[in-house]
């Protein structure tokens, strides 16, 4: 498999996962703006989107968008317990707070990376990411992870979203259980893999 990423973009959640599930893959890093890859390749014609993740199976199938490529690579590896049996009630809640996270938190902080967001725009995003940063803040006061008593999917993805603070200026020092969910899952090996072979370490 190969996986297309641009260096602590969203698709470094699905580089987790994969690093937790021990799966063989590659990565390639992507210019957005180019829509080149770093081999030179036009991007377009791997996610005609222009964003990442996409994923390359090793049949030459593409797949996209991070919900879908986080819980597919989770059922790829189901003695990783990163996602419950499918079908199941659990499983439809670690699949809410997926939503949750890329509906309500990573596109609430979009506005922030995009040189033309107006202020207007940036501003109605940042009382919406502080009210769901509050919500989440207070999911996590009595709990570990996202959702159940291991780490998920989920975690991946809400790691990789909560790190963008520190890019564009948004301190969660009003959220300590944010902070300490940040700190703890920082610590674990495949997030300290997956950040080294981005360069973010």
């Amino acid at each position: 498999m190969k996986l297309y990423l641009k260096p602590g973009s969203c698709a470094m959640a699905v580089q987790i996962a994969l690093e937790e599930a021990e799966l063989i893959y590659e990565i390639e890093k992507v210019d957005l703006a180019a829509k080149k890859t770093e081999s030179g390749e036009d991007y377009l014609t791997v996610n005609p989107c222009g964003y990442v993740p996409a994923l390359v199976l090793d049949d030459g199938e593409v797949m996209t968008e991070a919900v879908a490529v986080l819980l597919y690579v989770a059922n790829l590896a189901p003695e990783a317990e990163m996602a419950p049996s499918p079908g199941s009630k659990a499983y439809f809640e670690l699949l809410s707070q997926l939503v949750f996270i890329s509906t309500e938190l990573h596109k609430n902080f979009s506005p922030f990376f995009k040189p033309n967001s107006g202020d207007t725009w940036r501003s109605i995003a940042q009382k919406n990411l502080e009210t769901r940063l509050s919500l989440m803040n207070e999911r996590l006061a009595s709990r570990d992870y996202v959702v159940g008593e291991r780490f998920s999917v989920a975690d991946a993805y809400l790691f990789t979203v909560l790190s963008w603070g520190q890019v564009v200026d948004i301190s969660l020092d009003a959220w300590p259980h944010l902070q300490r969910f940040v700190a703890r899952i920082a610590e674990r090996d495949s997030v300290q893999r997956a950040m080294q072979a981005e360069g973010l370490k």
